[in-house]
């Protein structure tokens, strides 16, 4: 595909620039097939999913209203961002993507 065209340095702002406004459109990225790091849903799953039964268990063990509490805020993020990577993992991928049904396996 390369035609041996040169651009100016101005052009070649220009076309940067354009391009980093196009991939700010989520949508359009996920179309183009621009692979993001996708680490942080899943280690953030696993990081209040720990900090949360460590809220649990010490506030049962220690009655400590305060942790109790912590469980009570805690909770309902894990389970929110576990069901966002649960409707990752589930969502259909192009098969140009790779073999792998998800990015993060």
């Amino acid at each position: 595909m390369h035609d041996e065209v040169q651009l100016s340095p101005r052009e070649r702002l220009a076309l940067l620039q354009i391009e980093a406004n196009l991939y700010q459109d989520r949508g359009f990225a996920r179309r183009m097939g621009v692979v993001r790091d996708r680490t942080w849903l899943p280690a953030s799953v696993v990081l209040l999913a720990a900090a949360s039964a460590f809220a649990a268990v010490m506030g049962v063990r220690t009655s400590e209203p305060a942790l109790l509490w912590c469980f009570a805020l805690l909770w309902p993020l894990t389970l929110f961002q576990a069901f966002r990577l649960l409707c990752r993992a589930a969502r259909p991928r192009s098969r140009r993507s790779g073999t792998r049904p998800t990015s993060w396996l």
